[in-house]
């Protein structure tokens, strides 16, 4: 898709303002200062060396336990001890927001409730995922426990955007939302900064790796005005994802649209 795609003209009425984490690395790190100053960075535990700099130029970041990277190279954090370290020091940061709970990607809820329960470090900084397959009860038991909840799309709700993605998320947005379609806790899109996404979806928060996967791409970038370094296509990218924002409240209607990529690869 061209990347005039992303342009959205006008946030919907209603709107409030969702935090947008773009997700690191970002190569060159020039590039990704372009991503992220002044605004919000996702620092993953599997990939943590730009963490420093996102600490120096954000207004804020989150960190990612590194669970989805992990396991989709075939290996599966067992032992959860190293991260809860590392996200203890970040706590410390001042502009570090909160740290995704470790969760068991292709696991059942028992897994995952174990890992909760597990969780060492505050209530208010821990954001456990609830898995798109997984039951609207535990979504239910997590949004009355945490301020703030992670929904990740997985099983045979892993690719954002199909009709099927749509049908389950409105589902649960049935059961997270007051009458009102206001949410009971603040939710977090994984993946979801996409903007026929997150417009859609009274989302706190999201995040996605679209810069860092898309500014390297050169056929994506066409035609005589087209910006030649990786620093500009950041931040043109940058501008088309903040220029729009999340519904205030969710409006009950399943939207009429499928995306034909993962939210994350436009």
């Amino acid at each position: 898709h061209e990347v005039a795609a992303w342009c959205r003209p006008t946030s919907p009425a209603g709107a409030e303002q969702v935090i947008h984490y773009h997700g690191l690395p970002i190569t060159p790190e020039t590039a990704a200062v372009r991503a992220v100053e002044a605004g919000h960075a996702f620092v993953s535990f599997r990939t943590p060396h730009q963490l420093g700099m996102a600490a120096a130029v954000c207004q804020s970041f989150a960190i990612d336990n590194g669970a989805f990277s992990a396991w989709r190279e075939g290996s599966p954090i067992l032992d959860w001890r190293p991260f809860y370290e590392w996200a203890a020091q970040c706590k410390t940061i001042p502009g570090c927001d909160f740290a995704v709970i470790p969760d068991v990607i292709d696991g059942d809820e028992a897994q995952n409730d174990a890992l909760v329960s597990d969780w060492p470090l505050p209530v208010w900084f821990g954001a456990p995922v609830w898995h798109m397959h997984e039951s609207l009860q535990r979504l239910e038991r997590l949004a009355s426990k945490f301020p703030r909840v992670c929904i990740g799309s997985s099983g045979e709700f892993a690719t954002v955007g199909t009709a099927a993605w749509w049908g389950q998320m409105a589902r649960a947005m049935r059961v997270i939302c007051d009458d009102e379609g206001r949410p009971l806790c603040k939710l977090h899109g994984l993946r979801m900064l996409n903007p026929e996404v997150f417009t859609r979806l009274p989302l706190s928060s999201a995040d996605s790796t679209n810069i860092g996967r898309n500014i390297g791409i050169d056929q994506a970038w066409k035609g005589s005005y087209s910006p030649p370094t990786k620093e500009a296509r950041a931040q043109i990218m940058r501008s088309r994802i903040e220029s729009v924002n999340a519904p205030a409240r969710w409006n009950f209607i399943v939207p009429e649209i499928e995306l034909h990529t993962q939210g994350e690869l436009l």
